[in-house]
């Protein structure tokens, strides 16, 4: 079997014509949840089981959470033929079996590969084995790659990337490609016809606005990963997301910066993959993590990404153009320090030109609904007053009044 196995590999690394990435998937932004935040190496079978079961009972599913990624360290070593294994001691009973467990409870299953001869944690990566990591990734039902960018000296990363998703699809078996290339080299400007979803940034942390140095790389704060990703809203759209990293709600922060953290990932149209123990998460972080309407602002059909309309003193105004003509409006208050908001709609104009879009409360009258609060605060025609916590925010969505 395995001989049949290999050859079939040659096989298809020689014949393959049109490969793609695979179409109809991630036309929202991806949700789910990741390993590493949370435990790093430590990923086991009954973690990832117990994660599932979670996500269930939680309630995270209903929210729209599908995807059950296990991150780096679950690679035992590669056979005779140079098959990949899991770990014996941190998966018995195999990856098919957990994909298998994983899918019946409506879930998908996501797995961690490399495009050097080593992942960042030294386990086996993919290079020269991509063919036969995309079948074996098939046969055990693998949805979502993640592949990183460690151990990639003298590596293009057009090409490497490029082969694993000529891989995948050779396999046939549709899988979700996250390109975790770090936003090195551009992959905005590359990566469309290659990935659904690509990273923007360095690896996140736990902090509000901090930036940790590991020596030869450093892991940043949320508002430090939020400013990296000015100028990339025109590269994101339905299928192709840019990834400024998995999110840090319920890992350390206050409730106002996990809540903060959420919702700029929502407005953002960020792929929503939490990093935390959903197992033994208090009932705030899972309010957080389930909230539906700010939810719906990340899974909008258009796929626009907010943007910063107006910046005074610490405290910043995030739009966002959603369908049927409605608004999201996020005011940030980065500062420390409560900030005390008077906001006339009609007297802030907000424009986006990439969108073709315009919010013009003086023309059109939109009601207003706190998205946090989960209550109506009556029309654009009345200002807004109300103060914002520190490292907090206000979300509300417009919808145009007739709409």
């Amino acid at each position: 079997m395995k001989q049949f196995l290999f050859l079939l590999i040659i096989i298809l690394s020689v014949s393959i014509v049109q490969a793609q990435k695979f179409d109809n998937l991630a036309l929202t932004p991806p949700m789910g949840w990741n390993s590493w935040n949370k435990f790093g190496c430590d990923v086991t079978e009954k973690l990832v089981r117990e994660t599932a079961d979670a996500i269930v009972l939680s309630g995270m599913k209903d929210a729209g959470y599908q995807y059950v990624v296990i991150d780096d360290c679950w690679h035992g070593t590669r056979d005779a033929q140079g098959f990949i294994q899991p770990s014996v001691e941190h998966f018995p009973s195999g990856m098919k079996a957990l994909g298998d467990y994983i899918h019946s409870k409506g879930l998908k299953f996501g797995i961690y590969s490399d495009v050097g001869a080593k992942t960042c944690a030294g386990r086996p990566g993919s290079r020269g084995y991509e063919y036969q990591d995309a079948l074996v990734y098939a046969s055990w039902g693998v949805d979502y790659l993640k592949y990183d960018w460690c151990n990639s000296e003298g590596i293009n990363p057009v090409g490497a990337y490029t082969t694993m998703r000529d891989a995948l699809y050779a396999a046939k078996r549709p899988v979700l490609f996250s390109i975790c290339e770090w936003g090195d080299n551009k992959p905005w400007e590359w990566a469309k016809p290659v990935g659904h979803m690509w990273r923007t940034t360095g690896d996140i942390t736990h902090c509000w606005d901090c930036e940790e140095n590991h020596g030869t790389w450093s892991s940043f704060g949320i508002m430090r990963i939020l400013d990296k990703q000015k100028g990339l809203r025109i590269h994101a759209k339905p299928g192709s997301w840019n990834d400024p990293d998995m999110m840090e709600v319920g890992n350390g922060m206050t409730l106002a910066e996990d809540r903060a953290h959420f919702s700029l990932w929502a407005m953002l149209s960020a792929p929503l993959i939490a990093g935390n123990d959903v197992r033994k998460m208090s009932r705030e972080t899972r309010e957080i993590l389930t909230n539906k309407g700010i939810i719906a602002i990340n899974q909008d059909s258009l796929g626009i990404q907010a943007f910063p309309a107006i910046s005074e003193n610490g405290l910043e105004v995030w739009a966002k153009p959603l369908a049927n003509g409605s608004w999201a409006i996020c005011f940030l208050n980065r500062s420390g320090e409560s900030k005390t908001l008077n906001f006339d709609w009609k007297e802030n104009f907000i424009k986006d030109d990439f969108a073709g879009r315009q919010f013009n409360a003086k023309k059109d009258s939109y009601k207003v609904r706190d998205l946090w609060l989960k209550k109506d605060l009556g029309t654009t025609d009345v200002s807004l007053k109300a103060v914002i916590p520190s490292h907090d925010v206000i979300v509300l969505r417009l919808e145009m009044q007739g709409k």
